[in-house]
């Protein structure tokens, strides 16, 4: 008998990868990385796969089922990897929808109608239905980057399924293929449908009428134990097959899981999309009398209705995720977000004030806040969708987990529910946020849970027994949002009781007779306690890391357990991930590359594949095209910062073996420009003359089509006249980055007038001085700690004296803010070279707001480099540019620019280079007017642009230059 939770003793592993290759004509790996890739998702839960398909299309489907049938694999459909119950983890072939089978197939307008492949992401299929002004009601927090086929496996909701339904209600149609091969479209079955299947002889009929008896048998206890709730997303969808409500089959499958069928095709419903939209904040005493009134809120007719506490709010102040928008919330411990929608502003602002008039009569009425402004209504909802950031990492308190996260009630028993539930977690010693969709009773929550030890595991399995009795005795479910898969399985009986168990086992086997479909899920499924990420077998590697990661107190291994798995790095928009969005593949998102260092660290476990620690193939493949944009650090909801751990590993993987030349070349650019800068002419012939340059691209391993940057004549700093100052007068430091004091001086000097058209007295730091920041793209972390050794030894008076250090890539301060901390962690002038150092705008701005410049008073493109705008705050140089100077300033959703320093001159990064500046950049650029300022202050990112398209560009030093009063030749 296989072990539970093992492949098929008699599977032959590489006879089905052979089959696959020669049948599949999209992607076939069966490799250790992209196992590892798909062992887990964002659940607690980790199952090493046989391997991964990425169909390019149904024949692709159709041929590797077949496969996986002729060899008897287990198979398991996944679309984002966003599940949070273990759903799209097992010992199976996966197939991978995402990539490929991702596209709207088509919208009717006239009928309301979609039809996608599975793989499409929700925003996409939106956005597309939103030019007819339709949408799908459904929208999960994960909208950006999950995928239809795994909203239909799951029944996902989100809060307008207030406005909706649950995915279910939505799902008119399903192209369906079974494990042994039959092909269907399935929905609702008239009278008359079902008279010809029920005479028929084929497989297809044997279903239908094998069902129809199952519904028959079992219809008193369906209509019994199925809680008639807004929100019940657990065990099969039964209902779905009473003649009541249509034996629709297509709506039986949905939230099955990926345990009976594979889904190719759906045909959806589209609602009209309210054009106008208000939100209403109100604020209560605590999150139970907020769950009290949600009754009251819901008859006002809201499109969304969501919940949150004060302990959701107080961990987001800890962990420094969106302050300013949790003080954008009214006076209370707990609050309701009631959003309204009409198609006009002023129907939807009645149907707030209404509400609002009525509340005002009520005895203790709620704080209230109406808000009018679109952008302060999106940044209240990152409040709410920051829930999950906000909660699985807090500062000095333990790791929270999934397990009983998306419990639901009916909604007038909500206030009851929460303080049930939150005396359970008393009880228990547990401590977690509350939070959700409130106006349909479902309640989101993370908990302390301890799934390391036996002990906490035992406490873990008591709790959600206890809490699954709690919920199904206030008439709820389990389940409300985000499934069973394993976690819940084993309490499906405390909800539905044997006969349906076994109803839903049945169910099963009439669409999978051999069981192949993503076993050991929603029924005969492992226990909660199975297949866990950590569990007793956890015991990562222990490693000694060069950089210090303080949130995680130095442990390496729990700053690899950050990534939770949700997939917010796999989003089209924004900057993270910019090497995933211009491949769409798994080891290329922030998740994989987190996924891959854990598996790294564990390698030593029964079923490990990555045995290697820091030498790892795999991993270093996969952080190879990591831009090291540092946008994790700031969009990923639990702070993953790849670029660090790609330092870090590359320290450690380059530490007994050579480096590439290419890694000396760019990693050391300082030295080898200061050795030009004596004899910058024939630096330049060297560079820019053929045939030498092609040599030299070749040897540095440089991309044919990019141009080597010339060396500046004169050197900034050669260039530059120090004025004198005034007696005690330190003036400010003008930081002469590497790449601005010898590629592009002009920029430096546009700074220094500048500066001293403010006032000040501007000095430069002593020569030789380099942040290094190119060390840290090939793992030279010695070397750049050396260097900023040196720069902290050099400064050592202006540091004590509290100089401003005026920076001007923003590249360069970023390793003041983020790598200095690590590198020096215990160093006080460290931690003020990190203070003192700002950048112009932000300097201005707090020494100069009163400074004049003239009005420009024309369109500006302006791109934020990736640091700027992740990392340090880009808000001062949009007013700069907006308000003091008067352009009209356009800032393109580019993202990363795709040169990201050395990355995008690299010959085998090149093509990912383009494809990220291709995205929206370098179009945007193109189609702006010629009048138009197109201005990035990142010299990597003028430098794509420039090579890319042909235009100038400006950094802000030489914009406001331009800008200063009666300056000669304005």
């Amino acid at each position: 008998m296989t072990p539970k939770g093992a492949a098929p003793r008699d599977l032959d592993a590489a006879a089905l990868e052979a089959e696959l290759r020669r049948s599949v004509r999209g992607e076939v790996r069966f490799d250790a990385g992209s196992r590892a890739l798909y062992a887990t998702d964002a659940s607690n839960y980790r199952q090493m796969p046989i391997g991964v398909v990425i169909p390019r299309d149904t024949d692709d489907v159709v041929a590797a089922v077949a496969a996986c049938r002729s060899h008897g694999a287990p198979l398991l459909s996944r679309g984002g990897g966003t599940s949070l119950c273990g759903q799209c983890c097992n010992v199976a072939i996966v197939l991978d929808f995402s990539k490929y089978m991702n596209r709207v197939l088509e919208i009717d307008p006239a009928t309301r109608t979609a039809r996608v492949q599975p793989g499409v992401v929700l925003d996409d299929l939106r956005e597309q239905a939103g030019r007819h002004g339709l949408t799908f009601a459904p929208d999960p927090a994960t909208h950006s980057h999950n995928t239809l086929g795994g909203m239909i496996g799951n029944n996902s909701c989100g809060p307008h399924s207030v406005m909706g339904g649950e995915t279910v209600h939505n799902v008119i149609a399903l192209d369906v293929l079974t494990y042994d091969g039959l092909r269907m479209t399935l929905g609702a079955t008239d009278e008359a449908a079902m008279q010809r299947l029920l005479h028929a002889s084929d497989r297809r009929a044997d279903i239908v009428r094998r069902l129809r008896e199952l519904a028959d048998r079992h219809a008193d206890a369906i209509r019994a134990k199925f809680p008639p709730i807004p929100r019940r997303v657990s065990g099969y969808n039964l209902p779905a097959l009473l003649p009541e409500n249509g034996f629709d089959l297509a709506k039986a499958l949905v939230g099955s899981e990926g345990t009976c069928v594979v889904v190719l095709e759906a045909r959806l419903r589209l609602l009209p999309n309210p054009t106008c939209r208000t939100l209403l904040v109100l604020g209560y005493p605590s999150v139970y009398e907020a769950g009290d009134h949600v009754p009251e809120a819901m008859e006002a007719g809201p499109i969304a209705l969501e919940g949150l506490d004060d302990r959701l709010v107080s961990d987001m102040k800890q962990v420094h995720l969106h302050p300013h928008d949790v003080e954008l919330l009214p006076e209370g411990e707990g609050w309701l977000l009631v959003e309204f929608g009409a198609d006009d502003k002023k129907a939807a602002d009645e149907k707030a004030q209404q509400l609002m008039r009525r509340l005002r009569g009520a005895d203790a009425p709620p704080s209230m806040k109406l808000i009018d402004d679109p952008e302060v209504e999106r940044h209240i909802w990152r409040v709410r969708e920051a829930g999950l950031g906000a909660t699985a990492h807090v500062p000095d308190q333990p790791i929270t987990w999934e397990g009983w996260e998306d419990s639901s009630v009916p909604p007038a028993r909500l206030g009851e529910y929460l303080r049930k539930l939150r005396a359970l977690f008393d009880r228990y010693g547990y401590g977690c946020d509350l939070y959700g969709h409130f106006g349909q009773g479902c309640v989101h929550t993370r908990i302390d849970f301890d799934l390391e030890t036996a002990p906490g595991i035992e406490k873990y399995r008591r709790f959600i027994n206890d809490a699954a009795h709690l919920v199904v005795a206030c008439g709820g479910s389990i389940s409300g949002e985000h499934g069973d898969g394993q976690s819940k399985a084993e309490l499906l009986p405390i909800m539905f009781g044997p006969e349906l168990v076994q109803a839903f086992a049945d169910f099963k086997a009439i669409w999978d007779p051999q069981g192949k479909m993503n076993p050991g899920k929603v029924v005969q499924a492992y226990g909660a306690d199975e297949n866990l990420r950590l569990g007793t077998a956890y015991r990562p590697t222990p490693v000694e890391t060069v950089l210090h990661f303080a949130a995680d107190k130095g442990d390496f291994a729990r700053t690899v357990l950050r990534c939770v798995g949700v997939g917010e790095c796999r989003k089209k928009g924004g900057t993270m991930c910019p090497s995933y969005m211009a491949t769409g593949e798994e080891m290329h998102s922030t998740r994989g590359r987190a996924h891959l260092l854990f598996e790294m660290l564990n390698g030593e476990r029964e079923d490990g594949v990555l045995k290697q620690g820091w030498k790892e193939p795999a991993v270093k493949e996969a952080l190879d095209l990591c831009l090291s944009c540092k946008a994790c650090r700031h969009e990923c909801p639990v702070k993953v910062d790849m670029a660090s751990y790609k330092a870090e590993f590359l320290s450690h993987y380059f530490e007994h073996r050579r480096r590439p030349l290419s890694a000396h070349a760019f990693g050391f650019i300082d030295r080898w420009s200061r050795w030009a800068s004596h004899a910058p002419g024939l630096a330049n012939f060297f560079t820019q003359t053929a045939p030498f340059d092609a040599i030299g691209k070749r040897i540095a391993g440089i991309a044919r089509e990019r141009r080597i940057p010339a060396f500046a004549r004169q050197t900034f700093r050669q260039g530059f006249r120090e004025e004198a100052a005034g007696s005690g007068d330190r003036g400010v430091l003008l930081w002469p980055d590497t790449f601005n004091n010898h590629f592009h001086p002009g920029v430096a000097h546009a700074a220094v007038e500048v500066l001293r058209h403010t006032g000040q007295v501007v000095r430069l730091p002593p020569a030789g001085l380099c942040c290094g920041r190119p060390l840290y793209e090939f793992g030279f972390l010695d070397a750049a700690r050396a260097y900023l050794r040196r720069i902290v030894d050099a400064l050592g008076d202006d540091l004590r004296a509290g100089t401003p250090i005026v920076v001007l890539e923003p590249a360069c301060l970023s390793v003041f803010k983020v790598e200095l901390p690590m590198m020096l962690p215990r160093d006080e002038q460290a931690r003020r070279l990190s203070m003192q150092s700002v950048l112009l705008a932000d300097f201005l701005e707090q020494h100069a707001p009163d400074a004049p410049f003239r009005a420009l008073a024309q369109p500006a493109l302006v791109h934020g480099h990736c640091h700027h705008t992740s990392v340090l705050g880009f808000e001062a140089e949009r007013k700069l540019l907006g308000k003091r100077l008067g352009l009209d300033v356009e800032v393109p959703d580019s993202g990363c620019c795709g040169m990201a320093g050395s990355f995008g001159f690299e010959a085998h990064k090149y093509p990912v280079s383009m494809a990220c500046g291709e995205r929206v950049l370098l179009p945007a650029v193109r189609q702006s007017a010629p009048e138009t300022l197109v201005v990035a202050d990142g010299y990597s990112c003028r430098e794509q642009i420039v090579q890319s398209t042909g235009r100038p560009v400006l950094h802000l030093a030489e914009v406001l230059q331009r800008a200063i009063p009666d300056r000669k030749g304005n």
